[in-house]
């Protein structure tokens, strides 16, 4: 099997080669692959540049590569000597030069849209600034997260808690509304000066005697520019810098857009609060509702439609609305909630027969059904999302055992039950609630961040590691997963933790790692890599 399926990725990349004329990438929100051709992706990237008007082509030619390096090197050495960074923490937050390169814009095509539009992409996982952007990030979101945390919603589980506290507070009646709001091209229309300007009032307001950790609003506000200076990148054999908003793929530009439209959407809260109706909002997606006609509840939008010309957002109005994987509906004054299915999202998961440790297409079932239950209000739309979920495991190669298997364990391990136990609608009622109240992983890790994050942010502190585990990592087989770990435990313990060694009470947690996906066989989207490495002299 495995040569015949390697025969077919080799004829696939040879066809690829030789028309240059199609463009394949992997789907926005997806691992589906899309097709398209080469010219159309062209006309919506330049189109994209021309409406935002956030980029300018670097006229001379020359590579920024140098200059931004050169300018990172510099602002970590002040910061050193500021002492608000240690040379320790500053040398990992400088890139290795061996992995150094530009970034490079890409764009993922969004098939669930009119005409497929296109998410930018500057890709800069090695470019000179990317670790500094990061390490902004962690220190000011979690400041963000736990100053506006009443009014952000982390996950779709977040929209569904707010809905039953309302609808149970008795505000969900038979006139109620929802609203959801789409801020168009957030990350690139947000104005630098404008978003500079309201970062600085935020660590203003919300520092601790002048500083965030160990760093002065100056050094803030020095990283901040720094990293705006640097959104630079190849595209089409040129070079281009971002002059408006952030660049869609780095850390700070998701934090930064945040803060600025906080100050924008201070009226819409207030007036929210004001009528006991519910406001969130998920990066760039706004929920609210809303007892108001529709006519007077539109005289609040279009205020904040024109309150600023940076923002420009796209109102929904109805008793039945799509909001991030949710469908909320009013039945009556009664609430009901249940998965949403982009109608362009196609059946896929990791193929069972595909090269992975079995525990991941167990977790996948798991977290399947868990998703399903904290989502779907009542147990008939529960039930449908498992016959969708059912057919979704069947069609990716599945045994029909496994699947069972897998279902009876979920329901054990939250119920008791086994899927052969009728469920009524009480019981579900219970599993959903108790489900959706559970805390989450991000919540967990949100928690952690969100202890101190002014006086002692996480990521100035230095990281503990339990010397007592080790995590030695190996490239996983299924030929050879049957009896790979008892072997290598045999193997430790005869060569290295045998008694009296000093490994002997050293705990050996072994991490799989997978092959290479079809996506780095097919799908290519970096320019040359001289074009990306090109280190030119300084200006």
């Amino acid at each position: 099997r495995a040569q015949r399926e390697y025969k077919i990725v080799q004829y696939v990349q040879r066809l690829v080669r030789q028309r240059s004329d199609i463009v394949i990438r992997r789907t926005d929100k997806s691992k589906v692959f899309y097709i398209g051709k080469a010219a159309d992706f062209e006309r919506k990237a330049e189109e994209y540049m021309l409406k935002t008007e956030a980029y300018e082509e670097i006229k001379n030619g020359r590579c920024p590569l140098a200059d931004n390096l050169h300018a990172v090197q510099t602002l970590f050495d002040y910061l050193v000597t500021k002492k608000a960074l240690t040379k320790k923490q500053s040398n990992r937050l400088i890139p290795k030069l061996n992995n150094l390169e530009l970034g490079h814009y890409h764009g993922i095509p969004k098939p669930h849209k009119p005409e497929t539009p296109l998410r930018p992409i500057v890709a800069s996982i090695h470019a000179p600034a990317t670790l500094a952007s990061k390490f902004l990030n962690d220190i000011l979101a979690p400041i963000y997260l736990k100053v506006t945390r009443k009014y952000t919603f982390i996950n779709d589980i977040d929209v569904i808690r707010q809905l039953e506290k309302y609808a149970a507070d008795s505000y969900l009646t038979s006139r109620t509304k929802f609203i959801t709001i789409d801020v168009e091209n957030l990350y690139t229309m947000i104005p630098r000066d404008g978003a500079l300007t309201a970062l600085a009032r935020f660590c203003v307001r919300y520092c601790y005697q002048g500083k965030i950790g160990t760093f002065t609003i100056d050094h803030i506000m020095k990283m901040a520019r720094l990293i705006l200076d640097t959104n630079c990148f190849a595209y089409n054999n040129k070079y281009y810098k971002q002059i408006r908003g952030g660049a869609m793929g780095s850390a700070f530009t998701q934090v930064l857009a945040n803060i600025y439209l906080m100050e924008w959407e201070q009226d819409l809260i207030e007036h929210q609060i004001e009528h006991h109706e519910v406001y969130g909002r998920y990066i760039d997606d706004i929920f609210m509702t809303t007892n108001k006609s529709i006519d007077e509840i539109n005289i609040e939008l279009e205020k904040a439609k024109h309150k600023d010309i940076n923002i420009k957002i796209e109102p929904t109005i109805s008793k039945s609305v799509h909001y991030l994987d949710v469908t909320i509906t009013n039945e009556n004054g009664q609430l009901r909630t249940y998965m949403f299915h982009k109608p362009t999202a196609e059946p896929y998961i990791l193929p069972y027969k595909s090269d992975h440790p079995r525990h991941m297409h167990r977790n996948i079932v798991y977290a399947a059904l868990l998703r399903a239950a904290r989502i779907c209000s009542h147990i008939n739309d529960f039930n449908s999302e498992c016959v969708r979920i059912d057919l979704s495991l069947l069609l990716n190669g599945y045994p029909p055992h496994f699947i069972i298997q897998q279902f009876n364990r979920f329901f054990y391990l939250n119920n008791r039950l086994s899927i052969s136990q009728q469920i009524n609608e009480q019981v579900y009622s219970h599993l959903h609630h108790n489900l959706l109240y559970q805390q989450t992983l991000s919540e967990k890790k949100f928690q952690a961040m969100m202890e101190d994050p002014i006086k002692t942010p996480l990521v100035l502190q230095p990281k503990i590691w339990n010397k007592a585990i080790m995590y030695p990592r190996y490239l996983f087989d299924t030929s050879l997963a049957i009896n790979f770990r008892q072997e290598f435990t045999n193997w430790w313990k005869t060569y290295y933790a045998f008694s009296g060694s000093p490994l002997e009470q050293i705990q050996v947690r072994l991490i799989p790692i997978t092959g290479r996906t079809l996506e780095t066989f097919f799908i290519h989207k970096k320019p040359s890599r001289a074009m990306l490495t090109k280190m030119e002299s300084r200006s």
